[in-house]
């Protein structure tokens, strides 16, 4: 009960830091991304993103209903902007890194998080953004 808590709290202080208050009171602001997957998690960005919402947070750990997940944060563009989105996740950090400055130079990170895989294994998950080409 505690990590459910706890898991909400963190979102909404990041949730709070990372919007203006002039855009929480505004509708269909949001877009919440939750998936044990690191490749469907990916898909969703990419979807989120050509529909014009950036990344505004993320956190690992366990949901209420869907076990270990990754949660992102989605928040819609007011410039009607549209993002393409890399996820890479691993356990080791040599790799991380060596993912990290294998990205094409227009993607910067935005996200990172800690959490665990299906596998039972902790992993580490970085979230890179770029503008879509038109």
């Amino acid at each position: 009960m505690f990590q459910h808590a706890s898991a909400a709290l963190v979102v909404g202080v990041l949730l709070s830091l990372a919007v203006p208050a002039a855009a929480q009171d505004a509708a269909g602001r949001f877009l919440l991304l939750a998936t044990s997957r690191t490749g469907t998690m990916e898909d969703e960005l990419n979807d989120a993103g050509a529909a014009g919402y950036r990344f505004a947070a993320t956190q690992g750990g366990e949901t209420a209903f869907g076990g270990r997940e990754a949660v992102v944060v989605m928040q819609r563009d007011p410039t009607g902007g549209r993002y393409r989105y890399i996820l890479l996740a691993t356990s080791s950090t040599q790799t991380m890194q060596d993912e990290l400055n294998a990205t094409p130079p227009e993607f910067q990170l935005v996200g990172f998080t800690v959490f665990e895989s299906l596998f039972g294994g902790k992993e580490a998950a970085a979230i890179l953004e770029a503008p879509a080409e038109d």
